[in-house]
């Protein structure tokens, strides 16, 4: 052991010593009392523990995430917020878009353009869009590999927003390329 791992227990040991301290001094009389604190404690943190263990699972029940059918469709579930939203593996990274039919283009966002090793600060943002929020400057890039489910598409042009974006917009230069079913609370997508 190190010299760390041994003060960390030092530490331990002496914030134990005191908890316990304070516990026999302020439950000697009533032992049942603190016996039954201790459980219910005890439940608590075991019962916080269960659910941040099992939270993965229940997530993807609460929010259900994109699929293929047999048919080799890909069905996106209509998000709590109404929208639908799609995770295509862009050079082998998984970045999450919201379909949006209203968008012409493929939209990247600063962070999403960052994790696909875009330099956003060598970028020529030459381009202007029109957003909700006024107008932006834009920079064209190439995609070399999307993926989306059994789809795959190679050297796709997308846009890097310089404005402010919370998701990347999928637009319509890409979801023209499928057939597009709307409905029960699902976008599918077949080609």
């Amino acid at each position: 052991m190190d010299a760390d791992r041994i003060t960390q227990l030092i530490y331990l040991g002496i914030l134990l010593l005191a908890i316990g301290g304070w516990v026999i001094v302020e439950y000697r009389t009533r032992l049942g009392l603190a016996l039954r604190s201790a459980l219910a404690w005890g439940m608590i943190f075991v019962g916080i523990m269960a659910g941040y263990g099992l939270w993965g699972d229940l997530r993807q029940n609460i929010t259900p995430r994109q699929m293929v059918t047999e048919a080799g469709e890909l069905v996106l579930p209509q998000a709590e917020d109404g929208h639908y939203y799609m995770t295509l593996q862009i050079d082998g990274k998984e970045i999450l878009f919201l379909a949006d039919t209203g968008a012409s283009n493929i939209v990247l966002n600063r962070n999403d353009a960052e994790t696909l090793g875009i330099d956003i600060n060598g970028l020529p943002f030459l381009g202007e869009a029109m957003t909700a929020n006024g107008t932006v400057r834009t920079a064209r890039v190439k995609l070399a590999k999307v993926v989306s489910g059994p789809f795959q598409n190679s050297d796709v042009t997308a846009w890097v927003n310089e404005g402010a974006m919370d998701t990347s917009l999928l637009g319509m230069d890409y979801l023209g390329m499928f057939k597009i079913r709307i409905g029960d609370g699902q976008m599918v997508l077949s080609r």
